[in-house]
Formats: structure tokens, C-alpha cells, sequence
């Protein structure tokens, strides 16, 4: 790939990603009440996403072989722990991933 094909991917990827950043706001524009749907969709799906990560992170975890899913067990219910104690979002994440790759990097690393 040479650097003018690198230049306009890049630019392309940039635009992309301003034009949906703009978007609700040249859709929504004005003193127009936003859509019970959208504001319904601004609710549910920050919960729907996190649950479908961590469906995600935890489906390959085997039970039946050495570590038997115990780095992931523990992480989970550090993120949980964290999250009761500090009701902070991004601690919990922050706090779990940190966790995990202590575990899978030197306690259960092999």
C-alpha cells in the first residue's frame, strides 16, 4: 500500500466517522422533539451492548480444562465488586481488564 492509497483511506475513514457523529444532529435539528423510539433506543441500548459483551468475552471459557474459567470468574466479580463500591463505569472496566490480565499473565499463565 503505498502513501497516497494509506492518505485516502485514512481520509475516508475520518469522514465517515464525522458524518455519523453530525448525523443526529442534522436529522434532529431544531426545536423538534426527539422520536419516542430513539429516545426508547438511547435507554435500552447501552444495557443490551454491555450484556452482549460480556456474553461475548465469557463464551469460549471451558469448565471441564485447566484454568477451568477461574481468571474469568474472579475478573467478573472484581468488575462487579467495583462497581458496587465506586458506581464508576469505566473504573470497573478499567479495574477487571487489569485484573484478568495479571491472572492469564502470571498467576495462571502458561
Amino acid at each position: 500500500m503505498d502513501n497516497i492509497h494509506s492518505a485516502l483511506m485514512i481520509g475516508v475513514i475520518a469522514l465517515v466517522t464525522v458524518l455519523l457523529r453530525f448525523l443526529p444532529f442534522l436529522i434532529f435539528r431544531g426545536n423538534k422533539k426527539t422520536p419516542e423510539f430513539i429516545t426508547y433506543l438511547g435507554k435500552v441500548l447501552p444495557f443490551a451492548i454491555m450484556g452482549m459483551l460480556v456474553v461475548y468475552c465469557l463464551k469460549n471459557i471451558s469448565f471441564v480444562s485447566a484454568p477451568f474459567g477461574i481468571p474469568e470468574i474472579i475478573a467478573v466479580a472484581v468488575v462487579v465488586l467495583l462497581h458496587l463500591w465506586k458506581r464508576n463505569t469505566l473504573v470497573s472496566i478499567i479495574g477487571g481488564t487489569a485484573c484478568y490480565m495479571v491472572l492469564v499473565q502470571l498467576v495462571f499463565g502458561g
